[in-house]
């Protein structure tokens, strides 16, 4: 168990809604088309509800905790140098004001706001709000993982039971993959049951923690994408680890992921989509 306690989970979920409903949802299917703009590429958007939600979720994490640490996507797409503060803050947290911006911004329906807690680099809690269904997945180290609704409703949170590679369904995203470990993964897909690419991995981390899919295989790893639904799937009983099995670390963002049940479905999966 952390220092970073529920009432500070709570905090960090209540925060996050309040950005949402402020500045996400009013721009959802009303953007102007000067208002998404590409950031690296064609699939890298950012739309002005992207940068406000992200002020104000900065803001209001320093007035709730005064001397954290922020490293939200899109102050990091300014200056890639935030990313060095990740390692060694006292506290520290990492944003991504709308996953699943595409979606956002084609007016598709599956987007989350999401944000993790990391003490000297350690990821202690988890937040991923989703704005149209009203209510969090939230995860706090050492205590489990839980949806819950803003009357207080919660249920916790459980990985599926291991499942044989041709009985596995789950995402892949493997747009960002290296070319020729691209054309691998894709060939090798018919030996799963059923994949998946919602374009969104807080939904993604969510039906995984929740036991509705089997697998998520992660090419690109920025921390803000990530770092909460790891810890998400780690307390829901879940094992995750790099393409080469050593850990998932927040401050690397290379190296591929994938997330699993457990550790021999993690094995099997990784030979049957990663080998030729």
């Amino acid at each position: 168990m952390s220092s970073f306690a529920l009432a500070d989970t709570l905090a960090l979920a209540g925060l996050l809604r309040d950005a949402a409903r402020a500045e996400v949802m009013p721009r959802f299917r009303r953007l102007d088309p000067g208002a998404v703009r590409a950031k690296t590429g064609p699939l890298d958007l950012v739309t002005e509800a992207d940068e406000a939600a992200e002020r104000a979720i900065t803001a209001a994490l320093h007035r709730r905790f005064p001397s954290c640490a922020v490293v939200g996507e899109e102050a990091t797409s300014a200056d890639p140098t935030i990313l060095g503060r990740l390692a060694d803050a006292d506290l520290a947290f990492v944003v991504d004001p709308i996953d699943g911006t595409q979606n956002f911004a084609a007016g598709l329906p599956l987007f989350g706001t999401m944000a993790a807690a990391l003490v000297r680099g350690e990821i202690v809690a988890a937040a991923i709000y989703d704005p149209l269904g009203d209510d969090w997945a939230l995860a706090l180290r050492g205590e489990g993982a839980w949806t819950e609704t803003p009357d207080g409703t919660r249920r916790d949170l459980r990985v599926a039971a291991p499942a044989p590679v041709a009985g596995m369904t789950g995402a892949a995203a493997w747009r960002y993959l290296p070319r020729g470990l691209r054309a691998t993964v894709a060939a090798n897909l018919p030996r799963l049951a059923s994949a998946f690419d919602l374009r969104c991995a807080a939904h993604e981390y969510r039906t995984l923690a929740a036991g509705h899919c089997h697998f998520l295989l992660f090419a690109r790893l920025m921390p803000w994408d990530h770092a909460p639904g790891w810890l998400l799937n780690h307390e829901a009983g879940g094992y995750a680890a790099r393409f080469d099995g050593s850990p998932y670390l927040p401050t690397r963002t290379d190296g591929g992921l994938i997330c699993t049940p457990d550790e021999a479905s993690f094995r099997a999966l990784r030979a049957a989509l990663l080998e030729g």
